[in-house]
This record gives structure tokens, sequence and C-alpha cells, in this order.
């Protein structure tokens, strides 16, 4: 049976593509983080948003992502996700990889709603890009 994560993160791309930031904010916590980039950080739903429309912008309003092998962690309240995530866009140039091993977390509400506490696209890239 596929987790109700895949379904969820499925929600968020879907949400990404179709530049509606309003709706993918409800699926974050309030003090969520977003990895932008490399060396660059959002927090919070205001900044987060900001960084989703500068992201869509640089991406000339073309951004489709997508998720491949996705796997789930889930432990209590708080679950890992680790994926495979697939960008494509009608921008040609682009110093960022459109292929990425993410790593996501997410707390569940005592409501039992999931919500995206870290969303990270670049997963351990990072590592390599900060030394």
């Amino acid at each position: 049976m596929e987790h109700v994560l895949k379904q969820f993160i499925n929600k968020c791309d879907s949400a990404i593509q179709q530049e509606d930031f309003d709706t993918l904010l409800n699926y974050y916590t309030d003090d969520a983080i977003l990895v932008v980039k490399p060396g660059m950080i959002a927090q919070g739903k205001e900044e987060i948003k900001k960084a989703f429309i500068a992201i869509a912008k640089y991406f000339t309003n073309s951004l489709v992502p997508a998720q491949g092998e996705m796997i789930v962690l889930e432990a209590g309240d708080t679950a890992l996700v680790m994926s495979e995530t697939l960008l494509t866009a009608d921008k040609q140039e682009t110093q960022f990889p459109m292929a990425r091993k993410a790593t996501y977390v997410f707390k569940k509400t005592p409501q039992g709603e999931w919500l995206c506490a870290i969303d990270n696209s670049y997963g351990t890239d990072l590592i390599s890009s900060s030394l």
C-alpha cells in the first residue's frame, strides 16, 4: 500500500507547478525550513512563499516537480522521506541539478494531518556543497 505521504507530496508538487503558493503553504508547519539552494534557507511560511515565487521566476514560471522512487520512514509523529526528485522546466541553463536525492521531514499534527517541517530537495548534496 502506498504511504499517505507519497500522495501528500504529489499534492505539493501540483501546487508548485500551478504556482498556487497559498495552498502549498497549508502543507507546511509554521516554522518550517525550505532549502532554497545550498547555503540559503527560508524559514517560516512568509519566507517560504517568497522563496517559491522567486524559484518560479528563476525557472521562467515553467517548473514541474515530480517524484521518482520514494522511501518513507515513520516513527510516531515524525517521518523522514527520501525521494528521487525530478525537475523539468523551459529554462535551458541552470546551475542547479534537475535530478536530486531529496530529504523531507514531516510532523503529524494532533489531528493526524502531516505537515512538512523540513523541505530539502538537495538532500545530502548539501554536505559536499558546504565544504
